[in-house]
């Protein structure tokens, strides 16, 4: 007899394309969520009339309410089944995307926001726990090649997409597109999807959940107002203490608890450490590349929000078109070697951004982009696959949970700590640049000398040119730490599993 999608067993082969289709719709649709809205909050500022600190909390609310919805996927999934949770928050996300559409004042957006975020951070859990209910071990690599496309392709795309809505259209388009997406979406899965049913009186465990979700809160608050607080402030000092506890607290409570939250055994598989440590650092030179390349663009060479979005398209194509093929070749020959080369090249397509400055041509930062862009595409899927492959069926929800917080939550430190490092370079650099141009005395600068002549007009072109220059130098300087960082993580690669993946029934290796 055909074992049941419900039992855990994997359909054939004819069963599991479709419905795969399916589930990356909505995994696309809410990853490109997380990087069109970037695009448009310069107009969405504009139009609402407020300061840029506060326009970011359009970004920031949102990202801090995944980190509470986040781990109650994985108890969401199996109290009230994959599919009908899968069907619920799609329509949840298009019912809120077109609140934010209809948004009127900065505060309805930040609430509405909030209430996106819900279904939002319940969807990747989700998605990802249903392809590993549905497709057979020995295919898995091929299907986290095109599920991939959502987690990878989406955040290229969106810079695109989005830029062209506000510069053409409408920027409540951005919001309003998933409308129609999410419907659709949620019907196709209540007819295609197969059926997961929940467990019966499965218990909340409320104290791992307050206890994961304070510290996620606190560090991604912490990471997002360090810049503005300080580093060094009481109140970010607080809010990582806090965190830190009440993630030991978390951990504690986990390893006592007969039906926890999340699982934290999942960490005794050495593979799946490993995997979450080099996606982490994958995400973190992504989006560092994704955020800082189109302010250098927008602000350094002046282009409109829809040409830098053209910029970074070719990228995305590149990962759409390496995804698949970084599947198939996991199934052939395990995630170690597509991982390595993967990694050289994210990692030297990384630091030839080095070379970054204001002469620099569209066709030169193009082609550096793209070699990142195809390392990215052949050694994500087969990293995370690796690491999920070698957990048992009934850890899987907990390891697609703890996957998506680490690729949230070491995005945003990163980035967050990155912007650090560049506010403190740019006051430096800016200071040390400036003492050079004297105004007066007999060593004043030709050029100073020239445009004092044309007047106010004149200084402020050097000034331009000179907070350029300053932008690039900084900018070179972070993306060497980020290349830095991904070619480091070749050491870990190498400890990856080798040779062709396993059609299931092995027992992995644990830490301890």
């Amino acid at each position: 007899m055909k074992p049941s999608p419900a039992s855990g067993a994997s359909v054939g082969k004819p069963a599991w394309i479709v419905p795969l289709a399916v589930v990356v719709v909505g995994m696309f649709m809410s990853t490109l969520d997380t990087s069109i809205v970037n695009v448009a909050i310069p107009t969405m500022q504009q139009q609402f009339g407020v300061s840029t600190d506060s326009i970011q909390w359009v970004s920031t609310a949102y990202t801090l309410c995944l980190g509470v919805v986040v781990p109650t996927s994985a108890w969401l999934g199996e109290r009230i089944g994959l599919k009908r949770l899968y069907v619920i928050s799609l329509l949840m996300f298009s019912a809120f995307s077109a609140l934010c559409g209809m948004a009127g004042d900065l505060n309805s957006m930040i609430f509405y926001r909030i209430l996106q975020a819900i279904p939002g951070g319940v969807i990747p859990v989700t998605c990802l726990t249903i392809l590993y209910k549905m497709v057979p071990r020995e295919k898995i690599g091929a299907a986290m090649g095109l599920y991939g496309l959502g987690i990878v392709v989406a955040p290229g795309v969106g810079p695109t997409l989005g830029g062209y809505l506000v510069e053409y259209v409408d920027w409540r388009l951005i919001f309003y597109i998933n409308v129609p997406v999410g419907v659709l979406g949620a019907i196709a899965a209540m007819a295609i999807l197969p059926r997961f049913p929940g467990v019966a009186g499965r218990h909340f465990d409320l104290p791992g959940f307050v206890c994961i979700a304070v510290a996620l809160f606190s560090l991604l608050l912490a990471s997002s107002e360090g810049t503005v607080w300080g580093w060094t402030g009481y109140r970010v000092l607080m809010l990582a203490a806090l965190s830190a506890s009440t993630l030991a607290l978390f951990v504690v409570i986990e390893l006592q608890s007969k039906e926890p939250l999340l699982n934290v055994r999942v960490f005794r598989h050495w593979q799946y450490v490993n995997s979450v440590i080099l996606v982490s650092i994958i995400s973190i030179g992504l989006f560092a590349v994704l955020f800082y390349v189109p302010n250098f663009l927008q602000e350094g060479q002046q282009l409109t929000p829809f040409n830098t979005g053209l910029v970074l398209f070719p990228q995305a194509m590149v990962m759409m078109v390496m995804m698949p093929m970084a599947g198939r070749i996991y199934d052939w020959i395990g995630a170690r070697w597509p991982a390595i080369i993967g990694l050289a090249l994210a990692g030297g397509g990384t630091l030839l951004l080095t070379k970054i400055n204001i002469d620099l041509t569209r066709p030169e930062l193009i082609g550096w982009m793209c070699i990142r862009a195809a390392g990215i595409g052949l050694a994500m899927m087969p990293i995370m696959t690796g690491g999920l492959s070698v957990l048992p069926a009934s850890l899987t929800s907990a390891g697609s949970a703890f996957n998506t917080i680490a690729q949230r939550v070491s995005s945003a430190l990163g980035l967050a700590l990155l912007t650090a490092l560049s506010t403190a370079q740019q006051a430096q650099f800016m200071a040390d640049r400036s003492s050079l141009l004297q105004s007066q005395g007999p060593a004043i600068d030709p050029r100073i000398f020239a445009m004092e002549q044309q007047g106010p007009t004149g200084l402020i072109s050097l000034w331009q040119e000179l907070q350029t220059e300053v932008s690039a130098q900084t900018y070179s300087n972070l993306f060497l730490v980020a290349g830095l960082l991904t070619l480091a993580g070749i050491g870990l690669a190498i400890f990856l599993r080798n040779g062709k993946a396993a059609g299931g029934g092995s027992e992995p290796v644990e830490i301890g």
